[in-house]
């Protein structure tokens, strides 16, 4: 299970217990986590209250396919920038009807960097749904660049989408 940096247990049981407390749902939009990030919100028993389902886009065509990222978005700035991870994470989160939407996107190595874009290189994007008419939906992206082995740099991309998701869930105000 992924921990969390703060020490207080496991980060997927954390944010699966704040989803079904405020009885909110996520999907997953994942490239280079190939599943984990799903994977690993699904280890907590009884995540069937808040996981609707997890899109695995590794390819230009399955992101703009399966989760409506523009084809602009694409050409402009490549799979691994912040338009694409936080159309990735609106996708997830429109295309499931759910409450949130977390997505990665980038380069896990050991090949495939450029001058602009290293080995570890991350994305981490989270959309929220408000409800209708509040104005208050959004999506955010976050920029992460980690060390090590292609399974590691998989691994730290996990832990940093789950925290980035217990953050936003965190900022959002819930009605009693």
């Amino acid at each position: 299970m992924a921990q969390s940096s703060r020490g207080d247990g496991s980060i997927n049981e954390m944010v699966g217990d704040r989803l079904r407390d405020r009885e909110e749902t996520i999907a997953t939009a994942e490239s280079l986590t190939g599943g984990l990030i799903s994977s690993t919100l699904t280890d907590v028993p009884g995540s069937s209250d808040y996981f609707e389902r997890g899109f695995v886009t590794y390819a230009y065509d399955a992101k703009r396919q399966a989760l409506s990222v523009a084809r602009e978005a694409l050409d402009e700035h490549g799979a691994v920038s912040p338009p694409v991870a936080e159309q990735m994470a609106q996708g997830a989160r429109d295309i499931a009807d759910t409450t949130w939407g977390v997505s990665a996107t980038g380069i896990a190595g050991p090949g495939g960097d450029t001058a602009d874009k290293p080995v570890g290189l991350v994305y981490i994007g989270v959309a929220y749904a408000g409800p209708w008419g509040t104005e208050t939906s959004f999506s955010t992206s976050t920029r992460h660049v980690f060390d090590g082995d292609r399974r590691s740099i998989k691994q730290q991309t996990v832990t940093a989408c789950l925290e980035a998701l217990a953050e936003a869930i965190d900022t959002v105000e819930v009605d009693e």
